[in-house]
Order: structure tokens, then C-alpha cells, then sequence
């Protein structure tokens, strides 16, 4: 490290802005595998608070288990996962116990966890300190001028005063900031996809496992032995669904999303936190798991326009990683995959760099990679989903092919290769064609049959009184294969007894523009009541 106290310059070979998870693990991963470089890694906040983000997947896991090197940690400072549920409700549910559920029958075999984010940070950043990085806390980077080929300059504010820093790469990972790609204009807004999300941590919300709710609702516990209350669970409306994720301590992450095409956000002068209240107070299962719960003070937020991408994701001197990078959409927890691949991805451009290696190439397929994965990680899961997220029928199907695929085409290659796993991420390959294609044609066509479905009136017909307790995943090949069949058989059925009537129906298209869809907002609102 170079430092030129008199002109307060320091030269580095890379520079991270933000010492959150993707930031502070490609720091790690850079100092484990070449301790000789020199790393300033610049965090704007003293302590870290609490963030989204809290549930991990099966390929976030391996990461932070298996890369990072954190099983132990995570084991005694967080709450292991049992894999998702899903609740829907009809005008014939009254209660919790009406509520039609999807979810495994038994526990995960495969490893996850729910995690607090200010915790965890706080960990990987510690172990990035202690590889080697030189940490400065408080600091925020004011401007960075960037040099292809050469150094990067940041100007940095810190507790001592101006500084600046000269460094031959920039990772940035300052979130939905996205810092660089909002400075040179990259960033775009997914403006066919109009989300928005509230959220809190909650004390004293309902337990999913009491054992007064065996005796409350007939056939609560029947033919099941897992844990629903360390699941993601997940409280599905139509066009939105809220996250319900308990985490170590007792406190309880609740938040909603909703498509703004399909449903309606209060607009009304009433606080946030209660917003949030009233409108899952619509559901039987939040409205009854929520009775006598109460919003932590200052930990409320709102976030309109969630989805985003970067035009470019790399340049020669700096990479994007985690959200300012992308950002699509809370539902089966990708943020942490994301991170995972940019953050191992920034380490394997500047690895190359540190090798002599011709960038240009490896530049262009890094960014063909991500805004491909981008794109069709859209497309084959979240295009039009919230047309059919609230219907108990469709969203079964859709459940076991989705994650099915995903154990099959994403997961299984990282279990089975390690780090070479994260070669290439999600849908990126051009052996991921095939996949793709299957996915986005039966989203497309579950979306069709829902909005068929709204408007014949049986939209969430089955919302009631139905379980849909399956064995859980695994990475076996038959077994997935057997899943994957079965949701595929479900499908076709599904065609043929009313699918048929919107064969060649064209989706109607929202001809006025909301003015709010000009771009994703840049920080979330915090609210103090």
C-alpha cells in the first residue's frame, strides 16, 4: 500500500466501496487466494444495520458455508431454514387453519439458513480485516473517475478528512446505490415489472408451531413433522405475496411485494408500519399470526420500483458486484445467489488481470454472462408471475417446477464442482437454452390461464382447505427428473381441461404509464414511527 500522507493519496491495486456481503467476501476471497494484494475497502456505515436479504437458497448456503468458510458461525449465530411455504386464501377462509398450504413435509435436507444481515455482514467484513484488507470505517466515496486500463481514482470523505485513492480496480458494492452504474448512466429500470415493497421486523408475531394450534385447527399437525416456523413462509395474495422470516432472538422480517399492474398500495397518510399491518390484516394467516404484534420504531421501510440492471458489468479497472450490479425480485430469495456469482466473478477478473491474462475477452463474456442471466432469470420466473402467485392450483405446479429446475440446472453443478460451479451464472450457458425456454413457456402460459381463470371468476377456486405437503428436494437425478415430470404432467392437464380457452389470447397491455416508473429509487425510506 502506497500512502502519500502529505497529499492524502493512497495507491492500492483495488478499491471496494461498501463492506456489506458482496463487497466484504470478494475482499476475502481476493486476499485468500493472493495475500500480496493491496485492498482498501471503504464502508460508509460505523455498525451495519438490519437489511433484506435474511433468507439464504441452497447455492447463497454453499457460498457462505463452503466458500466463505462460515458453517460453524452460521450453525451457532442464526436460524437454520426449512425450505419455503406458501398460504392462500379465498372468501371461504376464516382462519389460519382454512388457509390451502405448499410446503415439504419433513425437514430440508439440504442446507440453508435465515440469517441477520447486520450479524453476518459484520462477520465476513471482520474476516476480510483480519485476510488483510484495510478497512476504513466511517468513509464514503464521493466520486469515482475511471481509467480503462489504468488507475481509478475515487474521492473519499473520511472522519480525518479528503483522501484520495488511486487503485488499478474498483469493485463496487454499494448496493442499490449502484454507485458506478448510476454515475455513468448504465443503470436501466425493468419497467415490465413494477414492484414495490414494505417491510419491518416485528416482536411478538404469532408462533407457526404452537401447540394451541393443534387444538384451534382440525388437521393442523396431520401427516406432518417438520418445522413451519423456521421456514421462509410466504403469505400469497393476487399480484402480491409478503415474506415472513424469523430470525435469531425472536424478532420476525415481515414484508410485502406487490405488482403494481395487479394490486393496489394504501395511499393514504397512515404510517408505513401500519399500512403494512392493514393490508395483510386482508389474509386470515398474517391477520391471525400478526394478532398483538408490533413494528420495531425506525426499522420500517418502502422501496418503489425494485427491479434494475446495469447496461455494463465490467470494464478493464472495475466490476459491479450483488445489488449494484441487478436487482429483480425478492421472491425465492436470488439476491444472495447474485451475490455469490458477481462477487466470485470480480475475483476472477482481477485474478486474470494479476496473471498477464488478455482481458478483452474475458470483459466481454463476464458482461454477456450477467445481462444474459439478467434477462432470463426474468423471463423464466418472475415475467407475469404475479398474475398466478395467488392461485393455490397454478403456483403448486409451478412451485415444484421451478424448484426442481433449479436443484437440477443450478444447485446440483455447484454441490457437485465447488468453485467452478459459479463459472457461469444462472441461465447464462448456452446449454441453459432448452431450460429456459421450458421455463418461460409454461410461466407464460401459467399466467395466461390465471388471468383466464380471473376473469371466468375461479381464480383461487382451491385457495381453501387443500395441503400440498410433498417430501422435500434432493439432488438425486430420478428423483428430480420424477418431480419435474410430475409438474410437467400437472401442466398438460391443466391445457387441456381450460387452458384451451386463452390459446391465442393476447395479454392486455396497461396503456397508461404510472409516472413513478421512470427508474428504481435510489434508498429505501426509513420511517421512525
Amino acid at each position: 500500500m502506497k500512502d502519500t500522507a502529505a497529499e492524502a493519496i493512497t495507491e492500492c491495486d483495488v478499491a471496494v466501496i461498501g463492506g456489506a456481503l458482496s463487497g466484504a467476501a470478494a475482499a476475502l476471497l481476493l486476499r485468500r487466494e493472493d495475500p500480496a494484494l493491496r485492498i482498501v475497502l471503504i464502508e460508509k456505515n460505523e455498525a451495519f444495520k438490519r437489511r433484506v436479504g435474511e433468507a439464504t437458497v441452497e447455492v447463497s448456503a454453499y457460498f457462505l458455508c463452503r466458500v466463505l468458510g462460515l458453517t460453524q458461525f452460521l450453525t451457532q449465530t442464526q436460524l437454520t431454514k426449512n425450505g419455503l411455504r406458501f398460504w392462500f386464501a379465498n372468501r371461504e377462509t376464516q382462519d389460519l387453519g382454512d388457509c390451502s398450504e405448499i410446503g415439504g413435509r419433513y425437514l430440508s435436507t439440504v442446507p440453508s439458513f435465515l440469517i441477520d444481515r447486520s450479524v453476518v455482514d459484520e462477520e465476513v467484513l471482520r474476516r476480510a480485516e483480519e485476510a488483510g484488507a484495510e478497512i476504513w470505517r466511517p468513509a464514503t466515496v464521493a466520486s469515482v473517475a475511471l481509467t480503462s486500463g489504468g488507475y481509478q481514482t475515487l474521492e473519499v470523505k473520511t472522519g480525518a478528512g479528503a483522501r484520495t485513492v488511486r487503485a488499478r480496480w474498483v469493485v463496487d458494492a454499494s448496493g442499490i446505490k449502484a454507485m458506478l452504474a448510476r454515475a455513468n448512466d448504465w443503470l436501466e429500470p425493468n419497467t415490465r415489472h413494477r414492484t414495490l415493497s414494505a417491510w419491518s421486523r416485528w416482536r411478538g408475531a404469532g408462533d407457526w408451531d404452537a401447540a394451541e394450534l393443534t387444538g384451534r385447527h382440525e388437521g393442523w399437525q396431520d401427516s406432518y413433522v417438520g418445522i413451519r416456523g423456521t421456514a421462509t413462509n410466504h403469505i400469497a395474495g393476487d399480484g402480491w405475496w409478503a415474506w415472513w422470516i424469523a430470525l435469531k432472538g425472536g424478532d420476525t422480517s415481515i414484508g410485502v411485494v406487490l405488482d403494481q399492474r395487479c394490486a393496489d398500495w394504501p395511499d393514504d397518510k397512515m404510517p408505513v408500519g401500519e399500512k403494512l399491518r392493514d393490508f395483510l390484516g386482508r389474509h386470515p394467516a398474517a391477520r391471525e399470526m400478526m394478532a398483538g404484534a408490533e413494528f420495531v420504531g425506525g426499522d420500517v421501510h418502502f422501496r418503489r420500483n425494485l427491479p434494475y440492471c446495469s447496461r455494463l458489468q465490467a470494464g478493464d479497472g472495475f466490476v459491479l458486484t450483488g445489488d449494484a450490479s441487478a436487482f429483480l425480485d425478492p421472491l425465492y430469495s436470488p439476491g444472495m445467489d447474485w451475490i455469490a456469482f458477481t462477487a466470485i466473478g470480480a475475483v476472477r477478473l482481477i485474478r486474470a488481470w494479476r496473471a498477464g491474462e488478455d482481458l478483452a475477452p474475458l470483459l466481454a463474456k463476464h458482461n454477456g454472462d450477467f445481462t444474459t442471466s439478467y434477462r432470463r432469470m426474468f423471463e423464466a420466473l418472475y415475467e407475469g408471475k404475479y398474475d398466478y402467485l395467488g392461485d393455490y392450483d397454478i403456483m403448486r405446479l409451478a412451485f415444484r417446477l421451478d424448484i426442481g429446475l433449479y436443484y437440477l440446472f443450478v444447485a446440483r453443478p455447484v454441490f457437485s464442482d465447488g468453485v467452478v460451479g459459479f463459472a457461469e451464472p444462472p441461465y447464462a450457458a448456452r446449454e441453459a437454452g432448452p431450460f429456459f425456454a421450458l421455463m418461460r413457456g409454461y410461466n407464460r402460459r401459467f399466467a395466461a390461464m390465471a388471468r383466464e381463470r380471473r376473469r371466468n371468476g375461479t381464480f383461487g377456486r382451491s385457495n381453501a382447505r387443500h395441503r400440498d405437503l410433498f417430501p422435500g428436494f434432493n439432488f438425486r437425478v430420478p428423483y428430480l427428473l420424477k418431480v419435474i415430470a410430475g409438474g410437467l404432467a400437472g401442466w398438460a392437464w391443466l391445457e387441456l381441461t381450460e387452458g384451451w380457452r386463452s390459446w391465442g389470447r393476447r395479454k392486455q397491455e396497461v396503456v397508461e404509464e404510472p409516472a413513478a416508473v421512470a427508474g428504481p429509487e435510489v434508498l429505501d425510506y426509513a420511517v421512525t414511527r
